[in-house]
C-alpha cells in the first residue's frame, strides 16, 4: 500500500491516505508518485490539493508522515512538529535535537525547557 499526506496552510500535514500499489504502477510496474496524485486527483476530483507520497517504512522522506507534520520542500522530507522552543531540526535526519544531548547513562530522563537540561525522573 502507498501512503500520501495532504499538504494544507504552512506546508502542515492534514490528512493521510492509503491508495493500492496498483493504481500508482507505470507500464513497467514501476511505482510512480506522480501516478498516485493523479488518481487521487481524479478520486476526490479535486486538481488543487497538493498531495506528498510519504513511506510508512521511512524509506524516503525522513519520516512517516503524520497529521501536523510539517512537509520541509527544500529538504524534501517529513519532521514532527516542534516539541520545545529551544530545540533545532537536524535537517540531516529531520528529528528535533535538544541543546543538551540526552544523558548515556542508562537512567530514564525527561526534558526541562526552563532550565534547558534533562530531569532525571
Amino acid at each position: 500500500m502507498a501512503h500520501f499526506a495532504e499538504i494544507g496552510t504552512d506546508n502542515i500535514v492534514t490528512n493521510v491516505i492509503v491508495v493500492n500499489n496498483e493504481d500508482i504502477l507505470d507500464e513497467n510496474n514501476v511505482e510512480q508518485e506522480a501516478l498516485g496524485i493523479a488518481f487521487i486527483h481524479n478520486l476526490y476530483n479535486d486538481n488543487t490539493t497538493v498531495w506528498v507520497q510519504t513511506s510508512y517504512n521511512n524509506n524516503f522522506r525522513k519520516n512517516y508522515a503524520g497529521m501536523g507534520y510539517t512537509y520541509n520542500e527544500t529538504i524534501d522530507a517529513f519532521h514532527a512538529p516542534k516539541p520545545y522552543s529551544s530545540w533545532t531540526l537536524n535537517e540531516t535526519t529531520c528529528q528535533w535535537e535538544a541543546p543538551t544531548p540526552y544523558p548515556d547513562d542508562g537512567e530514564i530522563y525527561i526534558w526541562n525547557e526552563e532550565t534547558l537540561s534533562w530531569d532525571e525522573e
